[in-house]
């Protein structure tokens, strides 16, 4: 099992692992969450996945098994910044705008977590493994990138999952109920484990 952090600097770099990444999202997002999202040849994407992002996956042998994309929350594409920054200024029609408690943040050191997922492929033996990974390699990936805080909207039940793993995870909005998923937004404050 290999993880890596994708961007569009080094995509030359890893074959098929980027295209297997929006394949991965496909299934998991379209397929199983029956979300209805952009798609285009078995691969699901969204108005976030520019340049800017960075994405982090958890594969082997080319076959992704989890994934997450990071975003600055200072970035700007024509009218979109965000996905959360953007549901609270009412541009997304499946994300209520009361998902914060506070004004949706913009600063350098504030990234966004968002598209997170592991395979349903994945072996009940392996899930907390992959997880793992996965969250050890964004908290890596989001330091280099100068982040002390990230921003995401993860399943009501993840912040315990975070908590174990030794992140300070806190509910950034009320519980929210979104596609037939209960989610909350939380930041994840870096600097536990800035060492």
């Amino acid at each position: 099992m290999e993880v890596t952090t994708l961007s569009y600097k080094n995509l030359h770099n890893h074959g098929e692992l980027f295209a297997n990444m929006f394949r991965a999202r496909h299934r998991a997002f379209i397929v199983q969450n029956k979300w209805k999202l952009p798609e285009a040849d078995g691969m699901e994407f969204d108005q976030y996945d520019t340049p800017a992002s960075r994405w982090v996956a958890v594969h082997d042998r080319g076959i992704v098994m989890a994934g997450v994309r990071l975003t600055p929350t200072t970035h700007q594409c024509g009218i979109y910044t965000y996905m959360i920054r953007d549901a609270q200024r009412g541009l997304l029609e499946t994300i209520p705008e009361n998902l914060l408690f506070d004004e949706a943040p913009t600063a350098s050191h504030i990234w966004e977590s968002s598209r997170v997922f592991v395979s349903d492929s994945v072996p009940a033996k392996l899930r907390m493994r992959v997880q793992m990974q996965l969250i050890n390699e964004m908290v890596i990936s989001a330091r280099q990138l100068g982040a002390t805080s990230v921003i995401g909207m993860i399943p009501e039940n993840s912040p315990r999952l975070a908590r174990r793993v030794g992140l300070d995870c806190v509910a950034a909005g009320p519980v929210l109920e979104i596609e037939g998923s209960r989610s909350v937004c939380v930041n994840i404050n870096m600097a536990t484990k800035m060492h």
